[in-house]
């Protein structure tokens, strides 16, 4: 064992971390539980997309002659109409009721009776609305001896042409809410597996295990090997998590920008790794400032709370305005970087030059913090007792 190279004793620590992990109910089932609760998320907001933009609606005696017309002029308002015809006005009413039905329309074209349980939706009553004056028109149109279907065509060739400066995305809602799911998959990632870093370290230290691995392994190469084999199984985790919901999301309809959804995935995963090794280090250089589990918390609170400052800074200011200096400046620093930057890249508005600036000065962050971390680690993890000062585990 003492010929142990420095690669070959890494491997060896993070495989032991990766496989002690993976093969736990907790780890199996956690990550079952997560893609139970996202695919029932996925099922949801397909659903509810489903019924907020269609409308079912009755048509009942002389009204049953306007199905159609009002489906087109429906969508023309960018709704979907579903009309069903009924015999019986008061069975319709109960359907209306029930919420079987969202309306129930009687009556002579130019005279109807629109029958809803609360309110009648915007859409659905512009569309009405001007269905009624259209049958009024074409009335007088026929009665003046005019051809209503050529006065139809004439309108239609009638238009504004509107010219964009800045012409909107119309996926940018999608895009939003998968760089807002990236961020909150990366804050889960790295508060829950860097604490499990911390709890490893002290584990080992109470229990002096850590005496014996250091007896063949230089402080390092454990320090390494633990971050290593913990980060790879946070990774598996948000790759199995992260396939599922695109999958999901995908074949439900939720999302048509799938390709989006894949980059996005897969630069989150960039960000993952970046993230998870600047601050398991830390997570572990200070969980061995102390020797029992009652005491990690309290070393361990101010590096969660960046974490937690970085992801609802981060969710507020990709929400309020994701392209103002703020968020820009932020998402390339590397505290708030692995959260902010995987966003800001999902809607779009991350320039190359500044993913590569944050990715250069993310390596720069993990290499001082690895340094200096592993200094802290290698002066503190065999002392045992009172908690160890910081000052003098930088001596």
């Amino acid at each position: 064992m003492n010929d142990l190279t420095p690669g070959r004793a890494v491997f060896l620590v993070s495989r032991r971390e990766f496989l002690g992990k993976v093969r736990t109910k907790s780890f199996v089932w956690g990550t079952l539980v997560i893609v139970a609760v996202l695919a029932g998320y996925v099922l949801l907001q397909s659903v509810l997309s489903d019924d907020a933009g269609r409308d079912r609606v009755a048509l009942s005696g002389q009204a049953t002659v306007l199905a159609e017309p009002l489906e087109q002029t429906a969508r023309s308002f960018g709704r979907e109409v579903e009309t069903v015809d009924v015999t019986d006005p008061a069975a319709a009413e109960e359907q209306v009721r029930s919420g079987d039905v969202d309306a129930l329309i009687t009556g002579a074209s130019d005279d109807l009776r629109v029958v809803v349980k609360e309110s009648l939706g915007d859409a659905l009553r512009n569309s009405i609305d001007l269905l009624v004056k259209q049958q009024v028109l074409d009335a007088h149109f026929a009665e003046a001896g005019v051809d209503p279907a050529e006065v139809a065509r004439n309108l239609e060739r009638a238009g504004v042409d509107v010219v964009a400066l800045e012409p909107q995305d119309p996926q940018r809602g999608q895009r939003l809410v998968i760089g807002l799911v990236i961020a909150a998959l990366l804050y889960y990632s790295l508060l829950v597996y860097g604490m499990m870093v911390a709890q490893g370290v002290v584990e080992e230290k109470s229990s002096r295990v850590v005496e014996l691995l250091l007896a063949t392994l230089r402080p390092w190469q454990l320090l390494l090997g633990k971050v290593v084999g913990l980060g790879l199984v946070g990774l598996l985790q948000l790759v199995v998590i992260g396939a599922a919901g695109l999958a999901l999301a995908t074949f439900s309809g939720v999302l048509d920008v799938a390709g989006v959804a894949g980059g996005a995935l897969a630069t989150g995963l960039l960000w993952y790794l970046l993230g998870f090794f600047l601050y398991a280090t830390v997570f572990a250089a200070a969980a061995s400032l102390v020797s029992r589990q009652e005491e990690v918390q309290s070393v361990l609170t101010p590096i969660s709370t960046v974490i937690v400052v970085a992801f609802v800074l981060g969710i507020n200011l990709l929400l309020a305005d994701p392209t103002g200096t703020a968020v820009t400046v932020l998402s390339l620093l590397p505290p708030f970087a692995p959260i902010l930057m995987p966003g800001r890249m999902a809607l779009g508005l991350a320039p190359t030059w500044q993913v590569l600036l944050a990715v250069v000065l993310a390596l720069l962050a993990i290499a001082a913090i690895t340094w200096l971390g592993g200094r802290v680690y290698a002066n503190a993890v065999l002392r045992t007792g009172a908690r160890v000062r910081l000052r003098e585990a930088l001596r």
